[in-house]
């Protein structure tokens, strides 16, 4: 892709004198863009600006007061480091920090927006500086092609991850009650209990504190008479719409659940992706991923029926 191009594919405005507004499309769900944005395993893959720089340290406290601080190096050893704090966290939707480049450079505010409409999503990004002057320079070290090239690679990278069907398990089933009921039931630990895992399992559940980095800590009693140990980090919760969180014990996975109204009824989706194509067919062929699911799910429903 020649630079040209690139540069189009992202637009550059001043609507005052002291903002610059950054405006790029891609292929990608907002959630996937938000997470791409504020995950340190994402990040480096795409936010490098001019080619030959890599992003060997990206911290990322990802909550209001919590700190970010990014450092870039060169091929050649220099080092150019950035840092600053978050002041408003809306996933999927909207992020505001403070950034710093230390030195002579001012610190800014950053406002990022997400609007997604038919799978796309629209990125724009404001940043405020505290003077004209400060604007003006900016905009004459060269921001323009360095953002533009980390927005096409975001684009290019997002296109990769959402290429996932060789890595994913997805299960669908129609409940036949209101979604703030079933949304409610994933979240409850007493009612978790009752039903989650395929039939004849049974749950002791340690901990599940439903906040984003909250954990869930329990043991899966097997019909078999074995115990799995399973420990969840939440990354999401929209109520009663969305929950996303991370198997982060073995085998390891991320989920997406949504809660779709239909005609007064709930349609759950709970999509499992796995890192490798490997780890996924691994899943269904040692431990049964695919009917469990199907039979975890069920399970939900039945519990439902009887307690809604």
């Amino acid at each position: 892709m020649a630079r040209a191009d690139r540069v189009r594919a992202t637009t550059f405005t001043t609507p005052s004198d002291r903002e610059i507004v950054m405006t790029c499309v891609v292929a990608a769900p907002r959630p996937l863009v938000f997470e791409a944005w504020t995950k340190p395993e994402h990040v480096p893959h795409w936010l490098l600006g001019p080619s030959g720089w890599t992003m060997p340290v990206c911290e990322i406290d990802l909550r209001p007061g919590g700190a970010w601080h990014f450092v870039w190096r060169r091929s050649d050893g220099t080092e150019m480091g950035m840092r600053g704090v978050y002041r408003e966290i809306a996933p999927p939707e909207r992020l505001v920090s403070t950034e710093s480049w230390g030195g002579d450079w001012p610190e800014t505010l950053n406002k990022l927006t997400l609007i997604e409409e038919n799978g796309k999503t629209t990125i724009t990004n404001t940043i405020l500086y505290p003077s004209k002057e400060a604007r003006d320079a900016a905009l004459e070290t060269g921001m323009r092609d360095g953002v533009s090239e980390s927005f096409d690679r975001l684009a290019e990278y997002l296109a990769g991850a959402t290429n996932t069907a060789d890595r994913e398990i997805v299960t669908t089933r129609v409940v036949d009650a209101p979604r703030e009921r079933v949304f409610e039931a994933w979240i409850d630990p007493k009612q978790v209990a009752q039903w989650w895992g395929p039939n004849g399992f049974t749950n002791t559940i340690h901990e599940m504190d439903v906040r984003p980095g909250g954990v869930w800590r329990f043991v899966m009693h097997g019909p078999d008479g074995g115990d799995y140990k399973n420990k969840i980090v939440f990354d999401e919760i929209v109520k009663p719409e969305r929950l996303v969180y991370s198997h982060v014990s073995g085998p390891m996975f991320h989920v997406t659940a949504t809660f779709d109204e239909e005609g007064g009824k709930t349609k759950l989706t709970m999509r499992m992706l796995f890192e490798t194509a490997a780890e996924r067919d691994q899943a269904v062929k040692v431990f049964g991923a695919v009917e469990g699911a199907k039979q975890t799910l069920g399970r939900l429903e039945e519990h439902v029926a009887k307690t809604g």
